[in-house]
Protein backbone atom coordinates (compact mmCIF):
# COMPACT_ATOMS: atom_id res chain seq x y z
CA UNK A 1 0.00 0.00 0.00
CA UNK A 2 3.08 2.59 0.95
CA UNK A 3 4.43 1.17 -2.23
CA UNK A 4 1.60 2.41 -4.13
CA UNK A 5 0.61 5.37 -2.69
CA UNK A 6 4.25 7.04 -3.08
CA UNK A 7 4.66 6.06 -7.01
CA UNK A 8 0.60 7.88 -7.57
CA UNK A 9 1.57 10.87 -5.62
CA UNK A 10 5.05 10.66 -7.94
CA UNK A 11 3.03 10.78 -10.99
CA UNK A 12 0.21 13.33 -9.71
CA UNK A 13 3.39 15.62 -8.49
CA UNK A 14 4.49 15.19 -12.05
CA UNK A 15 1.82 16.06 -13.42
CA UNK A 16 1.63 19.25 -11.25
CA UNK A 17 5.28 20.52 -12.10
CA UNK A 18 4.72 19.33 -16.02
CA UNK A 19 1.85 22.14 -15.71
CA UNK A 20 3.93 24.61 -13.31
CA UNK A 21 6.94 24.11 -15.75
CA UNK A 22 7.90 26.64 -18.82
CA UNK A 23 7.41 25.77 -22.08
CA UNK A 24 10.82 25.98 -23.34
CA UNK A 25 11.56 23.33 -20.14
CA UNK A 26 9.58 21.31 -22.14
CA UNK A 27 11.07 21.41 -26.06
CA UNK A 28 11.67 18.72 -28.45
CA UNK A 29 15.26 18.41 -27.03
CA UNK A 30 14.37 18.67 -23.56
CA UNK A 31 11.73 15.60 -23.80
CA UNK A 32 14.02 13.68 -26.26
CA UNK A 33 16.48 13.82 -22.87
CA UNK A 34 14.31 12.97 -20.52
CA UNK A 35 12.81 9.86 -22.52
CA UNK A 36 16.26 8.80 -22.72
CA UNK A 37 16.51 8.24 -19.11
CA UNK A 38 13.33 7.39 -18.30
CA UNK A 39 13.95 4.67 -20.76
CA UNK A 40 17.46 4.24 -18.86
CA UNK A 41 15.74 3.50 -15.19
CA UNK A 42 12.65 1.54 -16.77
CA UNK A 43 15.16 -0.73 -18.12
CA UNK A 44 17.54 -1.23 -15.06
CA UNK A 45 14.30 -0.82 -12.42
CA UNK A 46 12.66 -4.23 -14.66
CA UNK A 47 15.84 -5.99 -14.39
CA UNK A 48 16.07 -5.03 -10.57
CA UNK A 49 12.59 -6.21 -10.10
CA UNK A 50 12.31 -9.67 -12.42
CA UNK A 51 15.79 -10.27 -10.77
CA UNK A 52 14.41 -9.67 -7.04
CA UNK A 53 11.21 -11.40 -8.00
CA UNK A 54 13.15 -14.85 -9.68
CA UNK A 55 15.12 -14.87 -5.81
CA UNK A 56 12.71 -14.61 -3.78
CA UNK A 57 10.71 -17.35 -5.54
CA UNK A 58 13.94 -19.40 -6.13
CA UNK A 59 14.39 -19.07 -1.86
CA UNK A 60 10.50 -19.80 -1.77
CA UNK A 61 10.29 -23.17 -3.28
CA UNK A 62 13.75 -23.85 -1.94
CA UNK A 63 12.30 -23.91 1.74
CA UNK A 64 9.06 -25.94 0.33
CA UNK A 65 11.59 -28.78 -0.53
CA UNK A 66 12.98 -28.36 2.58
CA UNK A 67 9.77 -28.96 4.81
CA UNK A 68 8.84 -32.05 2.72
CA UNK A 69 12.05 -33.69 3.15
CA UNK A 70 11.76 -32.85 6.97
CA UNK A 71 8.33 -34.28 7.15
CA UNK A 72 9.49 -37.56 5.24
CA UNK A 73 12.25 -38.00 7.70
CA UNK A 74 10.99 -37.39 10.74
CA UNK A 75 7.98 -40.44 9.69
CA UNK A 76 11.21 -42.96 8.21
CA UNK A 77 12.27 -41.81 11.72
CA UNK A 78 9.68 -42.88 13.83
CA UNK A 79 9.52 -46.13 11.28
CA UNK A 80 12.71 -47.15 12.27
CA UNK A 81 12.32 -46.41 16.06
CA UNK A 82 9.28 -48.53 15.45
CA UNK A 83 10.78 -51.31 14.44
CA UNK A 84 13.49 -51.42 17.25
CA UNK A 85 11.13 -52.38 19.96
CA UNK A 86 9.53 -50.84 22.87
CA UNK A 87 13.15 -49.74 23.90
CA UNK A 88 12.81 -47.13 21.52
CA UNK A 89 9.53 -46.08 23.39
CA UNK A 90 11.60 -42.75 24.74
CA UNK A 91 13.02 -41.94 21.72
CA UNK A 92 9.96 -41.91 19.85
CA UNK A 93 8.26 -39.54 22.49
CA UNK A 94 11.30 -37.04 22.33
CA UNK A 95 10.56 -37.44 18.17
CA UNK A 96 7.18 -36.58 19.04
CA UNK A 97 7.58 -33.57 21.02
CA UNK A 98 10.51 -32.11 18.76
CA UNK A 99 8.14 -32.37 15.59
CA UNK A 100 5.51 -30.77 17.69
CA UNK A 101 7.20 -27.96 18.86
CA UNK A 102 8.43 -27.46 15.51
CA UNK A 103 4.98 -27.40 13.85
CA UNK A 104 3.89 -24.97 16.68
CA UNK A 105 6.85 -22.63 15.97
CA UNK A 106 7.08 -22.70 12.18
CA UNK A 107 3.62 -21.62 11.77
CA UNK A 108 1.98 -18.59 14.20
CA UNK A 109 -0.90 -19.28 15.97
CA UNK A 110 -3.19 -17.86 18.65
CA UNK A 111 -0.74 -19.08 21.13
CA UNK A 112 2.71 -18.16 18.49
CA UNK A 113 2.63 -14.76 17.08
CA UNK A 114 5.65 -14.87 15.40
CA UNK A 115 7.24 -17.32 13.05
CA UNK A 116 10.45 -18.74 14.49
CA UNK A 117 12.14 -21.62 12.31
CA UNK A 118 14.85 -20.90 13.89
CA UNK A 119 13.60 -20.95 17.74
CA UNK A 120 16.89 -22.56 20.40
CA UNK A 121 13.82 -24.81 21.96
CA UNK A 122 13.45 -26.61 18.80
CA UNK A 123 17.32 -27.66 18.12
CA UNK A 124 17.26 -28.22 21.85
CA UNK A 125 15.11 -30.72 21.70
CA UNK A 126 16.92 -32.32 18.40
CA UNK A 127 19.25 -32.85 20.42
CA UNK A 128 17.76 -34.44 23.19
CA UNK A 129 16.52 -36.32 20.53
CA UNK A 130 19.97 -37.29 18.91
CA UNK A 131 21.24 -38.49 22.64
CA UNK A 132 18.06 -40.93 23.24
CA UNK A 133 19.01 -42.48 20.03
CA UNK A 134 22.35 -42.85 20.97
CA UNK A 135 21.57 -44.33 24.55
CA UNK A 136 20.27 -47.61 22.98
CA UNK A 137 21.72 -50.50 23.61
CA UNK A 138 21.35 -53.00 20.66
CA UNK A 139 21.33 -56.49 21.46
CA UNK A 140 21.54 -57.92 17.84
CA UNK A 141 22.95 -57.47 14.49
CA UNK A 142 19.54 -56.45 13.76
CA UNK A 143 18.93 -53.90 16.37
CA UNK A 144 22.61 -52.41 15.66
CA UNK A 145 21.40 -51.73 11.92
CA UNK A 146 18.20 -50.28 12.80
CA UNK A 147 20.25 -47.74 15.58
CA UNK A 148 22.65 -46.87 12.57
CA UNK A 149 19.68 -46.26 10.36
CA UNK A 150 17.61 -43.91 13.16
CA UNK A 151 20.79 -42.21 13.30
CA UNK A 152 21.97 -41.51 9.67
CA UNK A 153 17.89 -40.64 9.33
CA UNK A 154 18.43 -38.08 12.36
CA UNK A 155 21.50 -36.21 11.17
CA UNK A 156 19.27 -35.96 7.40
CA UNK A 157 16.42 -34.44 9.56
CA UNK A 158 18.90 -32.25 11.21
CA UNK A 159 20.58 -30.93 8.24
CA UNK A 160 17.57 -30.11 6.33
CA UNK A 161 16.62 -28.09 9.65
CA UNK A 162 19.65 -25.70 9.56
CA UNK A 163 19.22 -25.72 5.75
CA UNK A 164 16.06 -24.05 6.27
CA UNK A 165 16.94 -22.23 9.06
CA UNK A 166 20.02 -21.13 6.99
CA UNK A 167 17.49 -20.20 4.03
CA UNK A 168 14.86 -18.22 6.05
CA UNK A 169 17.68 -15.84 7.22
CA UNK A 170 18.87 -14.95 3.76
CA UNK A 171 15.41 -15.28 2.00
CA UNK A 172 15.18 -11.08 3.70
CA UNK A 173 15.63 -8.61 1.31
CA UNK A 174 17.70 -5.77 2.34
CA UNK A 175 15.81 -2.82 3.32
CA UNK A 176 18.17 -0.09 1.45
CA UNK A 177 17.81 -2.54 -1.39
CA UNK A 178 14.05 -2.01 -2.09
CA UNK A 179 14.22 1.99 -0.91
CA UNK A 180 16.53 2.17 -4.14
CA UNK A 181 14.12 0.03 -6.30
CA UNK A 182 11.05 2.04 -5.13
CA UNK A 183 12.86 5.80 -5.18
CA UNK A 184 13.43 4.33 -8.81
CA UNK A 185 10.15 3.75 -9.48
CA UNK A 186 9.03 6.92 -7.91
CA UNK A 187 11.28 9.17 -10.29
CA UNK A 188 9.63 6.91 -13.52
CA UNK A 189 6.20 7.49 -12.32
CA UNK A 190 7.17 11.39 -11.84
CA UNK A 191 8.16 11.75 -15.58
CA UNK A 192 5.37 9.78 -16.63
CA UNK A 193 3.21 12.28 -15.21
CA UNK A 194 5.30 15.19 -16.08
CA UNK A 195 4.36 14.51 -20.31
CA UNK A 196 1.05 13.28 -19.47
CA UNK A 197 -2.05 15.47 -19.85
CA UNK A 198 -4.27 15.27 -16.48
CA UNK A 199 -7.38 13.36 -17.37
CA UNK A 200 -9.51 10.65 -16.82
CA UNK A 201 -7.80 7.67 -18.76
CA UNK A 202 -3.84 8.81 -18.38
CA UNK A 203 -4.90 9.11 -14.18
CA UNK A 204 -6.50 5.14 -14.46
CA UNK A 205 -3.65 4.30 -16.84
CA UNK A 206 -0.96 5.49 -14.02
CA UNK A 207 -3.12 3.83 -11.68
CA UNK A 208 -3.18 0.85 -13.25
CA UNK A 209 0.62 1.17 -13.36
CA UNK A 210 1.12 1.48 -9.86
CA UNK A 211 -0.87 -1.07 -8.65
CA UNK A 212 0.99 -3.51 -10.93
CA UNK A 213 4.24 -2.39 -10.06
CA UNK A 214 3.30 -2.33 -6.04
CA UNK A 215 2.01 -6.00 -6.19
CA UNK A 216 4.96 -6.99 -7.41
CA UNK A 217 6.99 -5.74 -4.60
CA UNK A 218 4.25 -7.24 -2.46
CA UNK A 219 5.49 -10.73 -4.19
CA UNK A 220 9.25 -9.87 -3.20
CA UNK A 221 7.75 -9.24 0.45
CA UNK A 222 6.09 -11.66 1.14
CA UNK A 223 8.15 -14.65 -0.60
CA UNK A 224 10.39 -13.55 2.11
CA UNK A 225 8.33 -14.60 4.65
CA UNK A 226 7.18 -18.30 3.63
CA UNK A 227 5.87 -18.99 6.64
CA UNK A 228 3.89 -16.33 7.69
CA UNK A 229 3.06 -14.52 4.65
CA UNK A 230 -0.25 -14.46 2.68
CA UNK A 231 1.17 -17.37 0.12
CA UNK A 232 2.93 -19.30 3.19
CA UNK A 233 4.19 -22.29 2.49
CA UNK A 234 1.61 -25.27 3.82
CA UNK A 235 1.91 -26.91 7.11
CA UNK A 236 0.22 -30.12 5.70
CA UNK A 237 3.01 -32.30 5.04
CA UNK A 238 4.35 -31.40 8.69
CA UNK A 239 1.10 -31.90 9.61
CA UNK A 240 0.79 -35.27 8.37
CA UNK A 241 4.15 -36.00 9.99
CA UNK A 242 2.98 -35.01 13.42
CA UNK A 243 -0.55 -36.94 13.28
CA UNK A 244 1.51 -39.97 11.81
CA UNK A 245 3.22 -39.94 15.17
CA UNK A 246 0.29 -40.17 17.41
CA UNK A 247 0.38 -42.78 19.82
Amino acid sequence: MLTFALLFCGAMLGMVFGRALPEHHLSTDSKDVMKLGMGLVATISALVLGLLIATAKSAYDDQRKEIDQISANIILLDGALADYGPQAGEARDALRATATMALRHIWPSSLVRTARADDPKITGEGRLLGARIRALEPRNDMERKLQATALQIHADLARAYLLLTAQREDGAIPAPFLVILISWLVVLFALFGLFASPNATVITTLTVCALSVSCAIFLILDFAHPFAGVMQISSAPLQSAVEHLAP
